[in-house]
């Protein structure tokens, strides 16, 4: 069985208005003691593997490029994690299950989703920042961190957003697309680290890969990691989704851009080695999806 490391990395929350941080104690999830807590025991040898923390070997979005992008930052008794996440409706958005669950069952005491960033770390014109609370939170019911199964959830806002030019919601499969998307050029995107020893990046990347047929996948990760819920991207190049992406979107080109995946995780070898990245698949959690949030598929 290949080993897994979860995407997410932390910061500091002061409040739902504009939010100053102190980059310099941002740090990857898996340094923090409870991270390696929630891990299962045969994957505490984990604790002292070297690992990327970014999206690796992407390049700089350029404004308005990707409007579906949040920036998730979930508040904990201790700490707050930082995830992507997708807009759904102007009241939903679309995540992974370990952005907004600490530990077994709990669930984070709120936070704030960001959309519209370019820059996060400006006062930008565009950006909305509006919070949430526990009781908007929805994660899947049979979510596991052992194995990484069921990574899904998602999040109602305290009050609706606004949509603009650079902020839109994302478009989802129909409820009768069976495609598996191998082949397709897939795309994502994420506020990752840019260096292993650097800050949490300020303005927001992206990356490019072929999609994997699950077989491909499966012979990479084997079939214990990688299963039908799942959906991967080739590694090629070292291009993949790390730390401080989790819960964003995978998404590809098909009569627009549509979300196929949220990012999960990745190889504790690190990003760039070369090892596919895996995503909750879309499809096989779109009724999930639809009972848990005011999103309507189309048929």
């Amino acid at each position: 069985m290949k080993s897994f490391v979860l995407l997410v990395g932390l910061l500091a929350v002061a409040s739902s208005e504009w939010i100053e941080i102190d980059w310099s104690k941002v740090r990857p999830i898996e340094e923090f003691d409870h991270y390696w807590a929630r891990l299962p025991a045969e994957y505490q040898f984990l604790r002292d593997t070297n690992r990327t923390h970014r999206i690796t070997n992407g390049q700089q979005a350029s404004p308005g490029q990707f409007p579906h992008q949040v920036s998730l930052i979930s508040e904990y008794a201790t700490t707050n994690g930082l995830c992507g996440a997708s807009i759904l409706t102007r009241n939903t958005i679309l995540t992974a299950a370990h952005c907004v669950v600490s530990g077994p069952s709990t669930i984070a005491s709120g936070g704030v989703a960001i959309m519209g960033a370019q820059n996060r770390q400006i006062q930008e014109a565009s950006q909305q920042r509006i919070r949430f609370s526990t009781s908007g939170i929805r994660v899947h019911p049979q979510y596991s961190l052992s194995g990484i199964r069921n990574d899904i959830a998602t999040v109602r806002l305290n009050s609706p957003m606004t949509f603009t030019t650079r902020i839109q919601p994302i478009r989802l499969p129909g409820r009768s697309d069976t495609r598996q998307f191998g082949g397709f050029t897939g795309t994502v995107s994420g506020f990752g680290r840019t260096s292993d020893t650097g800050t949490s990046v300020d303005v927001l990347r992206f990356t490019t890969n072929p999609v994997m047929t699950n077989a491909d996948c499966i012979a990479r990760w084997g079939s214990t990691m990688v299963q039908n819920q799942n959906v991967c991207l080739s590694g090629a190049g070292g291009r993949s989704a790390c730390q401080g992406d989790s819960g964003g979107a995978l998404t590809v080109q098909s009569g627009g851009t549509l979300q196929i995946g949220v990012v999960s995780f990745v190889s504790s070898n690190g990003c760039a080695v070369g090892m596919p990245s895996v995503y909750a698949r879309v499809t096989f959690f779109l009724s999930w999806i639809e009972a848990n949030s005011d999103f309507v598929a189309q048929p």
